[in-house]
């Protein structure tokens, strides 16, 4: 019973019967530092090797039809320019909705001066969107409910960002989709709406000694008059371990870690633990992602700082 009433609740809480329903924003992720073209196109210009990154996030697990997302991201410079080229595609599952969605950023970095970095970027998505009302539980079927289910809803979207950076220190804005996005059933009667968001980063590296550094970073979230916060501090050991920890204003608390396997691959681990009513409900969240980078123009005095963030 009590597992019928989640999925129930949910169902309901992500396409519940109103006049207006809001699809889920942009994914959320835990370790978004590790492929940030995600949410900012800039950053695919302050990258100077070929990066290839996977994500596979699993939320509230134990909850019938919650978010899961997986995210598979290339990022590269391109030879002899200040131009760096970033391709993502993200799948965004909830309950009976899902979501693909293709992009691709193209950003230029100019040097302020000797220490100080500004990148600036643009992207182009594709969404294609599907709805399975079928799947949903009616909990009174003798209601007015009868939508006819749509597959692959295609909208075109436009994003841009900034990404100011050194070697110790970054800043990035950036609105990934400028315009909101409607869809509506044949007759109009219901709409789901996808707002722009803009984000707002930034991160800074202290080195502690004995092998250690410390990067405290910030993440906020800006949509329609709400606000999210996200503050991070991971710490880096010998260039080969990473631990950390993260607070998602009135949502989670998160545990992080990372190991640097040889010079190309890194692997990472988030798990998060909800703070809200929901935590009855579910056993928390596991994000788990895989990066791979290959040559550039690194020195030995930037390499371990540009891998941080």
């Amino acid at each position: 019973m009590r597992k019928q009433l989640t999925r129930i609740g949910v169902s309901l809480l992500i396409f519940g019967f109103r006049s207006v329903l809001f699809a889920q924003q942009n994914p959320t992720y835990t370790q978004y530092m590790y492929n940030p073209t995600t949410i900012n196109p800039a950053y695919a210009a302050s990258r100077e090797s070929i990066s290839i990154f996977g994500l596979y996030r699993n939320q509230w697990m134990g909850i019938d039809g919650a978010p899961k997302t997986a995210n598979l991201g290339v990022t590269t410079p391109l030879q002899n320019s200040k131009l760096g080229l970033g391709v993502n595609f993200t799948n965004d599952h909830i309950g009976a909705m899902n979501e693909n969605n293709i992009a691709v950023d193209l950003a230029y970095t100019v040097n302020l001066n000797a220490v100080y970095k500004l990148a600036l970027g643009v992207k182009g998505n594709v969404n294609l969107l599907s709805l399975s009302y079928s799947k949903l539980n009616i909990y009174d079927q003798a209601g007015p409910f009868n939508y006819d289910d749509f597959s692959n809803k295609f909208s075109p979207n436009i994003g841009a960002g900034a990404y100011f950076y050194s070697d110790l220190a970054y800043l990035g804005l950036s609105v990934p989709q400028m315009f909101t996005v409607d869809y509506y059933d044949d007759v109009k009667r219901i709409t789901m709406r996808e707002y722009p968001v803009c984000y707002l980063m930034g991160g800074y590296i202290f080195d502690l000694g004995a092998d250690w550094l410390l990067k405290p970073a910030f993440l906020s979230k800006i949509s329609k008059g709400q606000t999210e916060m996200n503050v991070t501090a991971n710490f880096l050991f010998q260039e080969k371990f990473t631990i950390g920890t993260s607070y998602r204003w009135n949502s989670s608390f998160s545990a992080l870690t990372g190991f640097q396997i040889d010079s190309n691959w890194f692997i990472g681990y988030a798990y998060d633990f909800d703070t809200t009513k929901l935590n009855h409900y579910n056993v928390g969240t596991h994000e788990l992602f895989m990066r791979f980078d290959w040559g550039g123009r690194w020195n030995s005095n930037t390499k371990s700082t540009r891998r941080f963030f």
